[in-house]
């Protein structure tokens, strides 16, 4: 049903792969956004002249795919790879580097948007993503991915990812949806203390115990980069 594509509003916000396929056809520009973890990892690498590689699934497919386009594959935290998930790995990327970064959300929201343009958002460079977007045109859709239920991977809506909408948003002028408008209000309550709300918040809880408090640190750095990552030729590259 037409209703659900919020298509009375210049700024739209819907959440996951169902929100992007309804959204994503009728927008000018898409801006996925997966704080913890995904593209946190885009901003950084790009910022430091990666190029990123978003790819579905974390099997066997995804280190065929690495070696035929000549890239490092990043592992799962803790696993010993070089690189991860974890924004601090991508503290040392090298200049140029080539990284396939699987992930079930962010990357199958970056791998799905079709043809319409589409942006890597996160807190670290909310207000430069919001400037870039409306080069592409008014209608902006801001994609928040959630996570995944453990037994079932249904979809979790998640705090983190509801604030860096809502950071976008919040930057973005024009008609705004009462979904973008929720996600808006949800960032300027906690505004001056998100950082405490990450760290407090169940995935946030999860990378302390896990040992990655540093991650948590690094997503919850607001408006510190002026890095607009977009999709180009099955990667992430600077705009």
């Amino acid at each position: 049903m037409a209703v659900f594509d919020q298509a009375d509003y210049d700024v739209r916000c819907e959440w996951g792969l169902q929100g992007l396929r309804r959204l994503a056809p009728i927008s000018d520009v898409v801006v996925i956004v997966d704080v913890l973890s995904f593209t946190t990892c885009v901003e950084m690498g790009i910022s430091r002249g990666g190029v990123l590689f978003p790819y579905r699934w974390r099997d066997e497919t995804a280190a065929e795919f690495a070696e035929s386009i000549g890239a490092e594959l990043a592992g799962g935290r803790g696993g010993g790879a070089r690189y991860s998930l974890s924004p601090g790995s991508i503290l040392s990327i090298e200049k140029g580097a080539k990284l396939v970064l699987p992930s079930p959300n962010g990357s199958t929201l970056s791998t799905e948007a079709g043809p319409t343009p589409t942006l890597a958002g996160c807190l670290r460079n909310a207000a430069a993503v919001a400037r870039a977007a409306v080069d592409f045109g008014p209608r902006v859709a801001v994609i928040p991915s959630g996570e995944r239920w453990a037994d079932d991977g249904s979809l979790r809506p998640c705090l983190e990812d509801l604030l860096g909408a809502g950071a976008i948003v919040s930057a973005l002028t024009g008609s705004k949806s009462p979904e973008a408008g929720l996600a808006q209000s949800a960032f300027l309550s906690l505004k001056s203390s998100f950082g405490d709300a990450l760290a407090s918040c169940v995935s946030g809880r999860e990378l302390i115990a896990m040992g990655y408090p540093q991650d948590v640190e690094l997503a919850g750095e607001a408006d510190v980069s002026e890095t607009v990552p977009v999709m180009r030729d099955g990667a992430y590259r600077r705009l």
